[in-house]
């Protein structure tokens, strides 16, 4: 076993049991220096209390041009193209601007609105799954769920949904950089090519209403506009995918945590406790310390990437009381699965609902779905960002019923 105190932490090992890794680190080395799957290193942040002040600690940038000197910064692009204009890797007060724009799209009437449509979106999947005898609840039902209902929000066309899911894994998984700057740019075209096409032709979603804003004064520019998009389609059905499949995952491994799940009367408590459990997003996006600060007792220099662990902090025992167990009915109060601070998920009402709506609908119909191959046969993606099994292969009906 590697000596996580100095050896390299994302290895078979982490991969295979984040989680058994994760604990080992928070106990005995916090706060320390970690070298990345892709070259690199950051300062990884493990434990609950350390990873809430760091949330909202303004000495923790998302532009790493903050660690540079003010002279140098216009020089220096802070990702070629829109991309550089994402909510998450901007600070006030271009984040202020930008979050104000999109965030009435996501008001609690608004998302709850949307309900009525998520359950067709549902009921259509299973409805499509209960053709076949396995299916992979990944590619079947946890993707285009939330892949739906975000193309729906934004105005993609249906034909289009697939190309986009394939862009979005691409970039957030391993993959070789060559690959993601090619998701990026593929992604990026077709936004922009759409973004024009809603200028001729607006419609009722949200890529015509952040138009509009723009076209009423508020100063945002074609290329934000596109930024806003993608960051919408890729937070927006990443997070709420793996918070589905997870669930399930943890459903069909443990039989008594199944019978809860059937007996409840909502799903919504379970729901907050599976986002605790299992953080969809396992680590939060970089941050980037504009001067020496100490956090958890350890100094981490000017100019360092700091990376705060979501799934680490979510299962402090300092926090939660036996966090390896899934508990409906403990105090949930300030878990970080949507982050912390500014940076607070936008569509964190909107990932709750999908996933009440698409647990409820799949065990409703199929209380007794099963996995189809052995359960420490499933492989979990190989990614930085997010905790997400590469693929669930079940059986909605157990042979012979």
């Amino acid at each position: 076993m590697t000596d996580l105190a100095t050896g390299p932490v994302f290895t078979d090992d982490y991969w295979a049991d984040p989680y058994g890794t994760l604990s080992r680190l928070r106990e005995i080395a916090p706060v320390r220096e970690v070298d990345l799957p892709d070259g690199g290193s950051t300062w990884l942040v493990t434990r609950y209390a350390d990873v809430r002040a760091a949330f909202v600690d303004p000495r923790l940038a998302k532009d790493f041009r903050s660690t540079m000197p003010p002279d140098e910064r216009p020089a220096e692009p802070l990702i070629p193209g829109p991309a550089g204009h994402m909510l998450l890797l901007n600070d006030p007060p271009v984040h202020t601007r930008l979050r104000k724009l999109v965030v009435s799209a996501f008001t609690v009437r608004r998302i709850a609105a949307l309900r009525p449509a998520i359950e067709q979106i549902a009921t259509s999947l299973l409805d499509q799954a209960e053709q076949a005898a396995e299916v992979d609840l990944v590619a079947d039902f946890s993707v285009p769920l939330p892949m739906a209902v975000i193309c729906e929000l934004l105005g993609v066309p249906t034909d289009d949904r697939d190309a986009f899911a394939r862009w979005s894994n691409t970039m957030i998984d391993s993959s070789p950089q060559e690959e993601k700057w090619q998701a990026q740019a593929s992604l990026t075209a077709y936004l922009s090519d759409l973004v024009d096409a809603k200028r001729g032709a607006p419609d009722e979603a949200l890529l015509s209403a952040l138009i509009r804003a723009s076209e009423d004064g508020e100063a945002l520019s074609h290329d934000e506009i596109v930024a806003m998009g993608m960051i919408l389609l890729i937070a927006g059905h990443e997070t709420t995918a793996n918070l589905i499949t997870n669930s399930v995952h943890a459903v069909l491994r443990d039989d008594a945590l199944r019978e809860r799940v059937l007996v409840a009367e909502s799903l919504t408590p379970m729901v907050e406790e599976f986002l605790r459990w299992t953080s969809p997003v396992a680590n939060a996006p970089l941050r980037f310390a504009t001067e020496d600060l100490e956090l958890g007792g350890v100094t981490i220099p000017r100019g360092a990437v700091v990376t705060l662990s979501v799934a680490a902090a979510n299962r402090d025992p300092e926090r939660f009381d036996a966090p390896e167990l899934h508990d409906a009915g403990r105090d949930l109060t300030g878990h970080v699965a949507f982050g912390h601070g500014i940076h607070f998920c936008l569509g964190a009402s909107l990932a709750r609902l999908e996933a009440e709506v698409a647990l409820t609908a799949l065990f409703d119909r199929f209380p007794r779905l099963s996995a189809a191959v052995p359960l420490d046969e499933i492989v979990y993606r190989h990614s930085m960002l997010i905790h997400a099994l590469a693929a669930l292969p079940v059986r909605l009906s157990p042979e012979g019923s």
